[in-house]
């Protein structure tokens, strides 16, 4: 039988690898001392000795993540955080938290302190459209994975953490056909330049076209709430049957709301409404609001998962990097009736 294994003595003790490294490198704080004893007795059973190249490796981890987010006051960014901080804070790790503004000048900014910090891997919510801007993190062989927005140009050894946006509009566009809607109004505010927003487009758009139904996608940007209430008004002059509103962001969904109070549109009589929102405040409009809901905590738990797997990679086989443990994963995003629509 070969030398034993940081892996052969987590399977031993039935504690994760992390846990086992924490434990050798004499890092005890959060450590209960059955968890210690059940580890020393596997290290003493299988004469496990970690070998020179994987104790220079813990000497040089700092037991910090760094998490760039597009724009930190979005909820969907506060719940994501929280979903990374309860994964990664019992395994050891801090969290080092940073606000692109979604701007790519500040993000290529951060990247760089992050990796000046030596942290040991970091999750980007990216803001910038090609992979070229985290380049640097993969000559740096740091664990990496990307959350929620995906490059167009992402390789296939990077992680990538993201909702099933674009078929959960296609699921949502046909059931609205159903229903007798006619005319399919999508409002964005797209501030960077990728966004989640962009594949929920294009499901409604493929929707649409498929059940022979009128599409208009109308992106706010820097307009204003007068713009919009404009922007409403003469759409549904224009259209004619059954027209639904959709907000592909919670936030933009309380500029709509404004509007249609200010010029005494109702839903569902006059329009159907949803919207896709991530804390269901909206339950509590009228007699709720039709939600497409994500779960950013579960999104944020993946990612952190996937980032100790890579860490854990590395560590093991330095020569091979962390790459080798990264995964695609897409979560379902769940629809949540309400009565915003017709019928329903």
């Amino acid at each position: 039988m070969g030398r034993a294994t940081i892996s052969d003595v987590a399977r031993e003790a039935g504690v994760s690898v992390t846990t086992v490294s924490r434990y050798i490198n004499g890092n005890y704080q959060k450590m209960s001392p059955r968890t210690r004893a059940l580890i020393a007795e596997s290290v003493k059973r299988l004469e496990y000795h970690p070998s020179a190249s994987a104790r220079r490796m813990r000497q040089q981890e700092t037991h910090v993540i760094g998490l760039i987010v597009g724009d930190i006051s979005n909820v969907f960014s506060s719940l994501l955080f929280k979903g990374i901080y309860r994964q990664l804070q019992p395994a050891g790790y801090d969290v080092m938290l940073m606000n692109a503004d979604n701007s790519v000048i500040q993000e290529h900014d951060q990247i760089n302190r992050l990796l000046s910090q030596q942290v040991d891997g970091l999750i980007v919510q990216p803001s910038a459209k090609h992979f070229v801007a985290y380049q640097s993190i993969v000559q740096a062989k740091k664990p990496l994975v990307m959350v929620d927005r995906e490059p167009e140009d992402l390789p296939e050894d990077i992680s990538m953490v993201t909702a099933n946006n674009e078929v959960s509009c296609k699921r949502l566009g046909d059931h609205l056909a159903r229903l007798g809607y006619s005319n399919i109004v999508v409002f964005s505010r797209i501030g960077s330049e990728i966004s989640a927003q962009t594949r929920r487009i294009e499901g409604f758009r493929d929707s649409a076209a498929r059940n022979d139904k009128l599409f208009l996608h109308v992106e706010l940007n820097q307009h204003d709430n007068a713009w919009l209430k404009q922007t409403i008004a003469t759409s549904l002059k224009h259209v004619k049957g059954p027209t639904v509103f959709i907000s592909l962001m919670g936030p933009l969904l309380f500029d709509i709301l404004a509007c249609l109070r200010e010029l005494h549109i109702e839903f569902p009589q006059d329009v159907g409404l949803v919207s896709f929102d991530d804390w269901r405040w909206s339950q509590y409009v009228a007699d709720g609001i039709y939600l497409l809901e994500q779960d950013p905590q579960a999104l944020g738990r993946a990612a952190a998962c996937n980032l100790m797997e890579q860490v854990d990679a590395a560590r093991q086989v330095p020569a091979l990097g962390p790459y080798r443990a990264s995964k695609r994963i897409t979560l379902d995003v769940r629809s949540v009736p309400a009565h915003s629509l017709r019928d329903e």
